[in-house]
């Protein structure tokens, strides 16, 4: 009786062993079939837009949640029927968005007429009142032209002589007055300019004449230079005292010297003399008759061909 007793406890333990197995092994069926179909229907191009959620208990599988579309909840239903251990498919998904059916009017075959084609729908009128207005053009800036003949008035920043300056060297000035045209300032006041000596010769190397003659060759404008080109002005002292100052190409003849000898040459107070057509330069003479121009001669050059300046803020 001991021995069928003992008999009987292992067959109830073993039975317990192998359903807690088999427990187990469901268990971890269920969880790879779940598992499974969701990384199906997350891949399918037909699905993977729907909220599904996947169930799975003893092998039966149950969905539920929304598919956009009729076709996409039949398509989930094909995919977790398709998942091996998969016994049972419960498919409780709703369609979310049902797909609307639009009536087309059929061509009547006898009148040959095709029906007309749909109009979209008109906006509310509180959407059309609400749209603001469209953007007025603003007018694009045009560049300033400065045309040639346009006179440059100069004030030297050092002092140009017939006896000590040089073919080729440069000099600098500002502007003395701005240049306008049509309204708008093309060269500010104060503008930095810089010109070349053209010629210079002292008096008694070219049958007693002095020369100096200069011209323009940029000026900077609002940080930018731009080449500008300029007839030349010429300034001739000849034999006993007779000057000339004239610009090349048509300008005027004549000379000025606005104030008085104090004390030699040093003490020359010069200015420009301006007017005719192109403008005067003023000039001293010194005892050795050179052509002297101290810093702070105003000077008028004029402008031999046309100067484009881009439009302000550019």
């Amino acid at each position: 009786m001991v021995g069928i007793s003992v008999l009987r406890v292992s067959t109830l333990s073993l039975s317990f062993v192998l359903a807690l197995g088999v427990g187990c092994s469901r268990k971890g069926d269920d969880a790879k079939i779940t598992r499974d179909i969701q990384e199906r229907i997350s891949l399918d191009p037909e699905t993977r837009d729907s909220r599904v959620e996947v169930a799975t208990k003893a092998g039966r599988v149950t969905l539920t949640g929304s598919a956009k579309t009729a076709a996409a909840q039949s398509r989930l239903e094909q995919i977790a029927k398709a998942e091996p251990g998969a016994s049972q498919v419960e498919n409780e998904t709703v369609v979310s968005q049902p797909e609307a059916t639009t009536f087309q009017p059929v061509p009547n075959a006898m009148s040959g007429m095709a029906p007309a084609a749909s109009q979209p729908p008109k906006p509310p009128m509180s959407v059309m009142a609400d749209a603001p207005p469209a953007p007025v053009p603003q007018p694009v800036p045009q560049p300033i032209v400065v045309p040639a003949g346009s006179p440059i008035v100069v004030r030297l920043s050092s002092s140009l002589s017939s006896g000590t300056s040089r073919t080729g060297q440069t000099f600098m000035g500002t502007l003395a007055r701005p240049l306008v045209i049509k309204g708008r300032t093309a060269f500010p006041a104060g503008s930095t300019v810089v010109g070349t000596v053209v010629d210079a010769k002292s008096r008694g190397k070219l049958k007693g004449e002095a020369i100096l003659d200069l011209s323009l060759s940029s000026i900077t404008v609002r940080g930018r230079a731009h080449p500008i080109s300029t007839r030349i002005l010429v300034n001739t002292e000849k034999g006993k005292g007779k000057r000339t100052a004239v610009t090349t190409g048509g300008g005027a003849a004549g000379g000025g010297l606005i104030g008085g000898i104090a004390g030699g040459a040093k003490g020359l107070g010069i200015g420009a003399l301006v007017g005719g057509a192109a403008g005067l330069v003023g000039g001293a003479v010194t005892g050795n008759k050179q052509i002297e121009l101290p810093a702070e001669s105003v000077l008028t050059f004029r402008l031999s061909a046309p100067v484009k300046l881009p439009p302000p803020g550019e």
